[in-house]
């Protein structure tokens, strides 16, 4: 499974494909699925183009993207920093309507972030899958000891220069995945930045699910900017060891 990670933080100072509106954010996920992308993961923006966890602001958005790539599943964003304090995003995330009323599919929780639990129960409630993010060897073990892994929907081992410890994105991986030994997954394996592309070849050589997408990197496998969220996703499909495995389940899509 590939994951087009459409936004994250990033403004169009840094890239002009940055999708921001609604209707922007539809019509990249619908370039991103045409491309080979089972998923998306997007941050709803307010009319500013700041972050939100504003319920009408999640519901614009995935609505958006359902009416542009009907069958696409989406994925949202719960990070700290987009609201003040932990009771503050859990009280906007208690608000949001389920899958069947406008809401995403699923939300990514970040497990070393406080009040991660308390998140993840009200998306739970609201019948909102629930992805863990997971970004240290701590954080991993912390999942474990919660006893939440039964109920999320899929881990993400998401590894970020300077927050994971490592000397390089693989490294840092396989720290996080060996205090995961045991755990069935399914696991997606990504890095963002500079670990971007050194993660995604190595974790597909490992047979994990996968993420690209300008939150995660702005550039192409081969150094040069990338064009849009399409490209990326498509130059994802055709790096090896990825271009053998697509081909294969050419007949399972």
């Amino acid at each position: 499974m590939l994951k087009a990670c459409l936004n994250g933080s990033r403004s169009r100072d840094e890239h002009p494909a940055v999708p921001v509106t609604p209707a922007e954010v539809g019509a990249a996920a619908a370039a991103a699925r045409a491309a080979g992308a089972w998923m998306v993961h997007v941050h709803p923006r307010d009319e500013t183009g700041g972050e939100s966890l504003e319920a009408e602001h999640v519901v614009a958005a995935v609505e958006a993207v359902r009416a542009a790539a009907p069958g696409t599943r989406v994925s949202v964003s719960t990070r700290d920093g987009i609201v003040h304090g932990a009771a503050t995003k859990a009280r906007l995330v208690a608000e949001w309507p389920g899958p069947g009323d406008g809401g995403p599919d699923c939300a990514s929780v970040n497990w070393h972030e406080a009040g991660a639990v308390l998140v993840a129960e009200g998306l739970r409630h609201n019948g909102i899958g629930v992805e863990a993010g997971i970004w240290t060897p701590d954080a991993a073990r912390d999942v474990v000891a919660s006893g939440w892994l039964e109920r999320v929907e899929r881990v993400l081992v998401e590894l970020l220069p300077g927050a994971s410890p490592g000397a390089d994105g693989p490294s840092a991986a396989a720290a996080v995945l060996a205090a995961l030994e045991g755990v069935p997954g399914p696991f997606v394996v990504h890095g963002e930045d500079a670990w971007a592309w050194p993660v995604l070849h190595w974790a597909a050589e490992r047979g994990h699910d996968l993420r690209i997408g300008l939150e995660d990197t702005l550039l192409a496998p081969d150094g040069r900017p990338a064009a849009d969220n399409a490209e990326l996703v498509r130059a994802a499909l055709t790096e090896p060891p990825l271009a053998s495995r697509w081909a294969m389940s050419a007949d399972v899509r």
